[in-house]
């Protein structure tokens, strides 16, 4: 059985979204007027500002608004208050929300953080990394691990850890009892650190299993061209290879 692949993945969707909202011309201009104004803009400036009216910007800003790339606030322009100043007027500013897509996916902030706790440890580098690696795998199997009852099956087991495993980049592919990875979420410190990158992907991958509490699937090296150097089977079986 095989995943649908990352772009399944709830947050990649919703950044996708995000970017194809300012493919719309009136959209990306409003958008780009906003952001490069030092304070909040309402409806009256952003239409004068783009030429359109006010009707259609506030609709173009709303859509921005629902895509999480600008947030509002309420604010009386005239500065006064009580009886008679009027009703707040809705103001747009830039959201702090960083949108990216990449295609595969690449998760360069986790092993950032991952390096960056390695680093804050004493010891060799190496094992500290796959310390961190393997807690975080832990933590991340530990939260699924509470949906899952409390004997679940070896193949609900597997479909969790590939659920996991696809929200975090790896694009994994389920084979009956085992599991391949078709990528690195970490591909261009890969190229460069093979075995440093490979031991922490594996040692992410053994914490998870821990964190689900299947003991009875196996995590090793398994490299093979154009995939992640990561494989999963159920005990006594061993990853088919695709080539």
């Amino acid at each position: 059985m095989e995943g649908s692949g990352s772009l399944a993945s709830a947050d990649v969707a919703a950044q996708i979204s995000a970017i194809a909202a300012l493919n719309e011309p009136i959209r990306r201009a409003l958008y780009a007027y906003v952001v490069e104004r030092p304070g909040a803009v309402g409806r009256d400036e952003a239409a004068e500002a783009v030429g359109i009216t006010r009707e259609l910007a506030a609709f173009h800003l709303d859509k921005l608004l629902e895509e999480g790339l600008l947030d509002v606030e309420y604010r009386r322009l005239s500065g006064r208050s009580g009886p008679g100043a009027g009703r707040p007027a809705k103001l747009y500013h830039p959201s702090r929300r960083q949108v990216q897509v990449m295609l595969p996916e690449r998760r360069y902030e986790l092993v950032a953080l991952l390096m960056a706790q390695a680093l804050e440890e004493k010891g060799d580098p190496s094992e500290s990394l796959e310390g961190a690696a393997r807690r975080f795998g832990e933590s991340l199997g530990a939260d699924a691990r509470r949906g899952l009852g409390r004997r679940p099956s070896q193949s609900r087991l597997l479909d969790t850890a590939c659920t996991v495993l696809r929200d975090h980049g790896f694009e994994p592919i389920r084979r009956d009892a085992e599991i391949r990875l078709r990528n690195c979420p970490f591909d261009a410190v890969a190229k460069e650190h093979v075995a440093l990158v490979c031991g922490m992907n594996l040692a992410l991958a053994r914490g998870l299993v821990a964190g689900l509490g299947a003991g009875s699937v196996d995590v090793r090296l398994d490299p093979e061209p154009g995939a992640c150097c990561v494989a999963l089977a159920a005990s006594g079986k061993t990853p088919a290879r695709s080539g």
